[in-house]
């Protein structure tokens, strides 16, 4: 229910958002390059998957902007398991709100924090799938940084950066587990002049 709730709220906030003026919506979408760093950890591959979204884009000075986004990612790890291959699949709601310094050029700096919400935890040991959804808390507070780039007068770009979490995401109170991971995605914005 809360993962709804945040949903529908940051959607209100976008679409609100997009009757002002300078106020861009869009969509993105991408690559994902996501493993799991903490306790018992080294030997977590990263796992290479997806992110698709919707994006709000608000200048607030020459310079300056906000970007909120809505993106569903798919992340996790690939590990060994007595020998065999093994995916932890974890499926987020994040919702980052990154402010961008925007260079003349069409390239813009990005950092800020990022909300994920835990849609589904899945691990797969050959033919065997398991829900493991409780043994992960249901949010992760990270930190992105990045850089983008969108094409004068297109709309069209893209956008390269790195999310570190920063809560343990393990249920269990004595292994520490973080998400981190890079994604590379390209975006559209509608309606972009400059």
């Amino acid at each position: 229910m809360k993962t709804y709730i945040l949903t529908a709220f940051t959607l209100l906030l976008i679409t609100t958002a997009a009757q002002a003026q300078n106020i861009n919506l869009g969509i993105k979408g991408g690559l994902n390059a996501y493993t799991i760093k903490g306790d018992n950890t080294s030997n977590f591959d990263p796992k290479y998957s997806f992110h698709v979204g919707l994006l709000g884009h608000i200048h607030m000075v020459d310079q300056f902007a906000l970007q909120p986004e809505v993106n569903f990612s798919a992340q996790g790890t690939r590990y060994k398991s007595n020998g065999a291959d093994s995916n932890l699949d974890l499926n987020y709601i994040n919702i980052p709100l990154l402010f961008q310094y925007m260079f003349d050029n069409g390239f813009r700096l990005e950092a800020g924090p990022q909300l994920g919400i835990l849609a589904s935890a899945k691990s797969k040991l050959g033919n065997t799938t398991t829900d493991v959804k409780s043994n992960f808390k249901s949010t992760d507070i990270g930190l992105v940084i990045g850089m983008s780039y969108v094409k004068p007068s297109t709309g069209l770009g893209f956008d390269i950066r790195y999310n570190y979490g920063i809560t343990n995401i393990n249920e269990s109170t004595t292994v520490n587990a973080y998400n981190r991971g890079f994604q590379v995605g390209l975006f559209y914005l509608f309606k972009h002049t400059d």
